[in-house]
Parts: C-alpha cells; structure tokens; sequence
C-alpha cells in the first residue's frame, strides 16, 4: 500500500496563500487532494496523473484557477498551490493515492486549512 505523509496547511487570512504537499512511496498513476468541510460531504479538489502531469479539478469549485496541483516525480511528492484564499475553502484536506486512476483512493490523514480574519 502506498504510504503518504502530508505537510502544509495552517491558518491563513483572506485573499492569502498556502501549499499543501504530499509525500508517497511506491507507485500511483494518480494522485488527488479531496478537501471536507465539517457537516458536508468530502469533495474533490484535483486529480493529477502523475506520468503526464494532466489535471482535473473538481466540478464544485470556483474560480478554480485558485488552486493548482502540480507533481514533483523525482521527488514522488505532489502539491496543492491555494492562492486568494476565502473561508469557505475551510476544510480538512486529504491527500489521496489512486494507484491505476481507477477511483480507489488509499488516504492520507488529512491536514487542517483554516481561513479566517
């Protein structure tokens, strides 16, 4: 099983910025960051093949220009850039593996983004 060690997230004020990460051993085609807000369901954020570097960003997000996945294969390691932060992307974020991009995700433990003034 592909093991995953996240880092990142924190507290930040509106309008800023923060870069999530993740660590993964072995081998996974895809990897995603989902994030969920407390009383609502887990939602994806983005998906990223790790061979082509190809994205896709979930459908409930605006402005989605604000978050970018990118990933980093000498380092197996992808990130989460959020820029021009607003509260409601308040949530728990998780790193997640899909090892054949088939939607079976191996999960992270998830780090804290608050965002508030």
């Amino acid at each position: 099983q592909v093991q995953l060690t996240e880092s990142g997230g924190g507290s930040v004020q509106p309008g800023g910025s923060l870069r999530l990460s993740c660590t993964y051993s072995g081998y996974s085609k895809c990897m995603a960051y989902f994030r969920q807000a407390p009383g609502k369901e887990r939602e994806k954020v983005g998906i990223i093949a790790t061979g082509d570097g190809s994205t896709e960003y979930g459908d409930s997000l605006s402005g989605r220009v604000r978050l970018t996945i990118a990933r980093d294969n000498d380092k197996n390691t992808v990130a989460l850039q959020m820029n021009s932060l607003r509260p409601e992307d308040s949530a728990m974020y998780f790193c997640a593996s899909d090892r054949y991009c088939t939607g079976r995700y191996n999960w992270g433990q998830g780090t804290q983004v608050t965002v508030s003034s």
